[in-house]
């Protein structure tokens, strides 16, 4: 089992709010992204891939006006159906709030999660998604939980494994390139335990109030985004 680093997740009460605190705190403008008929979300994309960190790229993701998810009875992804974080964007603006990791075989992994000697993890259905792009068509399988949590405030990734084409390929560089990625949360060594389940075990992990933090290279310097435990 492997994992890695696929996409960083940034909420925003609205895609315009993200795309001018994009502006504002990073100094690019992100380019296009798409509309998930799946989820009742659309997004921009940045291209975010490093050496240390290839094939990876940030999400500014919003509800999309108008729209509910499509398979009823569910939330959408990332909790952003949750009343406080939705208040924590109207009151704080857009945040990092999660990640998500791609791994070979999304079934294993989550058989790996649910069967963590410590952890017995749900990491959710794993639904089949895509979108059509102009550089062919996407596919990818996603673990989405029926009530949308992230879990561990946002430290363990939604897991996912793509079809042959991967949203990089085709993605234009943003002058943008991913740093570093550490959790903190108070139960660390679950969590710790949780992440190796998947294979994903160069992540910093320590103990305290929850936080994801994640350092980008810009062109004004180092930027670090934090969720704050939001």
């Amino acid at each position: 089992m492997h994992a890695q680093l696929d996409h960083l997740v940034i909420a925003a009460a609205s895609l315009a709010e993200g795309v001018a605190w994009c502006e504002a705190t990073l100094g690019v403008t992100p380019a296009p992204g798409g509309s998930h008929p799946l989820m009742g979300t659309h997004n921009r994309l940045l291209n975010i891939a490093s050496d240390a960190f290839p094939a990876t790229y940030a999400e500014i993701i919003a509800i999309e006006p108008g729209k509910q998810p499509s398979r009823p009875k569910t939330h959408r992804w990332f909790d952003l159906d949750d009343a406080a974080l939705q208040a924590g964007l109207a009151q704080h603006g857009p945040k990092l709030i999660h990640f998500v990791a791609r791994v070979p075989d999304a079934h294993a992994a989550t058989r790996a999660l649910a069967h963590e000697e410590h952890a017995h993890i749900d990491r959710g259905q794993l639904l089949e998604a895509s979108r059509d792009t102009p550089a062919g068509r996407l596919e990818w399988q996603i673990t989405v939980r029926d009530d949308g949590q992230r879990l561990f405030y946002g430290a363990l990734p939604t897991l996912i494994q793509w079809g042959p084409v991967h949203p990089t390929d085709a993605m234009p560089k943003s002058g943008l390139a991913m740093r570093s990625l550490r959790a903190v949360h108070p139960r660390a060594p679950t969590l710790v335990a949780a992440l190796s389940a998947i294979g994903m075990t160069g992540m910093d992990v320590s103990a305290g109030p929850p936080n994801l933090i994640a350092v980008l290279d810009t062109p004004r310097g180092p930027v670090t985004l934090e969720s704050q435990g939001l």
